[in-house]
């Protein structure tokens, strides 16, 4: 546990000094949630809905802070390690893979906490933003989204040989996502066959049980996003403790 601790804030010093998951996992979700706020306001989300296009955001707001630290950030700093042979000196000490990659997945955490509850602040004291679910039900699909997208970047960054390979494998599954999940244009308003292509992304499925469980919408529908989103978590993990490369 010393060692574990130990690790944890060296770990986040340096996070924190490198500065890039500060800007992408909390100051872009804000930014974008501002710019929201200022162009839509308090208008309905489409013609007929109970609610406004800022609440309907909401769980997409916190989707893309939780996918850029865990898509993005977490594997590239695996990897780096690996290039630079640092995981290579950790491999003849008692820290095993298992506590390498939960140190990163905490520090993660720690980003899109801070990042939920600035999101939640700014819009509850700027733009009257009213959060119309249940707190109980959406904390559960936010830890399971949480598991499932950092469990992706525990993956690549488990196995990617070098930086460079997770920082394409890491782009080419964030990007994608972040254009055609519904974290920038609203899945409603998707035309059918992009709704379809949508839905084979794993973020789509993360924000399908955050709007939903943020909006206090019906949870049939989320039945299916959860499976699938519990299915990545365990294969993913399993595959990058499992594969996990020192050098």
């Amino acid at each position: 546990m010393k060692t574990f601790r130990t690790m944890l804030k060296t770990e986040l010093k340096l996070s924190l000094r490198g500065m890039d998951m500060f800007i992408f996992a909390i100051c872009m979700p804000l930014v974008v949630l501002i710019i929201l706020g200022i162009i839509y306001g308090n208008k309905p989300a489409f013609d007929g809905a109970d609610f406004t296009f800022l609440e309907q955001s909401f769980g997409a707001l916190i989707t893309i802070s939780i996918c850029a630290g865990g898509v993005m950030g977490l594997p590239l700093v695996v990897s780096d390690y690996r290039s630079k042979k640092i995981l290579k000196r950790f491999q003849v000490t008692p820290i095993s893979p298992t506590m390498i990659l939960l140190v990163q997945v905490v520090i993660y955490t720690l980003y899109s906490i801070t990042s939920l509850l600035l999101i939640y602040l700014a819009a509850t004291l700027f733009f009257d933003f009213k959060f119309n679910g249940s707190w109980l039900q959406f904390f559960i699909g936010y830890i399971l989204v949480m598991l499932s997208m950092f469990s992706i970047g525990m993956m690549v960054g488990g196995i990617a040989p070098n930086v460079k390979s997770a920082s394409i494998i890491a782009s080419i599954l964030y990007f994608p996502m972040l254009i055609f999940s519904g974290a920038t244009l609203p899945y409603e308003v998707m035309p059918e066959a992009l709704q379809k292509v949508s839905d084979i992304l794993p973020l789509t499925q993360g924000i399908k049980i955050l709007k939903s469980t943020s909006l206090g919408l019906s949870t049939d529908t989320t039945v299916l996003p959860i499976i699938i989103m519990v299915l990545i978590a365990v294969i993913c993990i399993a595959i990058s403790i499992k594969f996990f490369r020192w050098e």
